[in-house]
């Protein structure tokens, strides 16, 4: 193998580990669009989601059953969250809503520890590790199935936004929620429809990405730092946005481990965020922001 085709081959690797990122970041979205406001215990939904399914296989639930019961979970704790971190913020019209969602976090993480233990834990699979090669690059089957899975739930969600009455009422609290509620839709109802479909894309991240690296009670520190990254650099109402910057961030991740160690693995994700922060506040596809004064 050349020098070229082993630089495509970490290329493509990081960039399927990417796509998970680039989910995450998308749970960021839905929640943002509705309420402007973001879960920053979003990496330990993922993880807790992820503990939950490897219960339900372990206590002899078939796999195919353990991806709806997986996302139901999700769900449940992403209106959890809503309700026991968001919403009395959002009615007082504070910014506590970033405290509180940490707070949750953490105790998420302390109950995790509690139940299931500190030490990293397999996730079994029907699918195959083996690998085939598409234009001189390997891939596994685990991969695509991350690539399905990221790709699926997205897209079954935006369907439902545009072709459902609830997704629209989706987009119209999103486009204007003073407008919207005028128009007798719930603000508030939406805002837990966000929460729930982001705790399900985190259980879907949860589940697609442990099979490959494990389950720990850790397993969401980095990674939603990755994922926020994601979504700043993106802009947060660009979830054709965040597939981009998350697969450029996945290679990115590789070619740094690679030419520079893997001690500078997470730089990457760092150095966006600060550039993004710092040249482009609302992301490479996000749109600026209107203020009326």
């Amino acid at each position: 193998m050349d020098d070229f085709s082993i630089l495509l081959q970490i290329c493509v690797s990081g960039a399927f580990m990417g796509l998970v990122y680039a989910l995450v970041a998308y749970g960021f979205q839905l929640t943002y669009a509705t309420s402007k406001s973001i879960n920053f215990g979003q990496g330990e939904l993922v993880m807790f989601s992820a503990f939950c399914s490897l219960t339900l296989l372990d206590r002899g639930v078939p796999y195919g059953l353990m991806i709806p019961l997986g996302l139901m979970i999700g769900a449940l704790l992403g209106l959890i969250v809503e309700r026991a971190a968001v919403r009395l913020a959002l009615e007082q019209k504070s910014e506590g809503w970033i405290l509180l969602s940490i707070i949750v976090g953490l105790f998420a993480f302390s109950l995790a520890e509690n139940i299931w233990g500190r030490d990293d834990r397999p996730f079994p699979t029907p699918i195959s590790s083996d690998s085939f090669s598409v234009f001189g690059v390997d891939v596994t089957w685990l991969e695509v199935s991350v690539a399905i899975g990221v790709f699926g739930i997205m897209g079954l969600i935006e369907l439902f936004k545009r072709k459902t009455l609830l997704g629209k009422a989706f987009e119209a609290v999103s486009a204007d929620r003073d407008a919207a509620e005028l128009m007798g839709i719930s603000a508030t109802r939406t805002v837990m429809l966000s929460y729930g479909l982001s705790g399900m894309v985190a259980a879907v991240a949860g589940i697609l990405i442990s099979p490959i690296t494990t389950v720990g009670a850790t397993m969401a520190a980095a990674l939603v730092l990755k994922a926020f990254s994601v979504a700043v650099v993106a802009g947060l109402n660009s979830g054709f946005g965040v597939v981009l910057v998350g697969l450029a961030l996945g290679a990115l991740e590789n070619l740094a481990s690679l030419y520079l160690g893997s001690g500078w693995r997470e730089a990457p994700g760092l150095i966006l965020l600060i550039m993004a922060l710092a040249l482009r506040p609302n992301g490479i596809f996000g749109s600026a922001t209107i203020r009326k004064v």
